[in-house]
């Protein structure tokens, strides 16, 4: 015995193709991303300090975003990785600066100086999440219907 969900479920199993008409706009993945990316930091800021929780969500969220948007977004979601991640350690810098931790970084330091060490102290997560990004949107495009 089977439920509707389940022969639907199975349906969209068999056909790959339909599953993208459930694809996200890519003004929807941006917000998306971006709600996502505000409550982990969030969270992550609950002890004072952007840790590892932000780095791995990060990059999580760009490889999710990549998979999720249509195809007439991957070149949205292709530069959203930069985008995104400097713009959260701008608002955190604003609004928190204590939260960034950085070896030998003044306590003077504005938001601007906060958020560039910031951003360097957090490129690989950067590199990553963009190359996964990138990744899934090559793969997405060669194994795409004609």
């Amino acid at each position: 015995m089977s439920s509707p969900a389940a022969g639907a479920v199975m349906a969209l199993a068999r056909t790959p193709a339909a599953a993208a008409r459930y694809d996200l706009t890519p003004r929807g993945t941006v917000v998306c991303a971006a709600l996502a990316l505000a409550l982990v930091t969030a969270v992550d800021l609950l002890d004072g300090r952007l840790g590892v929780a932000f780095s791995v969500a990060f990059v999580l969220i760009c490889l999710s975003a990549a998979t999720a948007v249509r195809a007439d977004g991957f070149y949205t979601v292709g530069v959203l990785p930069p985008v995104l991640i400097v713009t959260a350690l701008l608002i955190v810098s604003a609004i928190a600066p204590h939260a960034i931790v950085i070896e030998r970084l003044p306590p003077d330091t504005g938001v601007f100086g906060r958020t560039l060490s910031a951003t360097i102290a957090h490129g690989v997560p950067m590199m990553i999440g963009h190359g996964l990004a990138i990744a899934m949107i090559v793969a997405r495009l060669l194994t795409r219907p004609r």
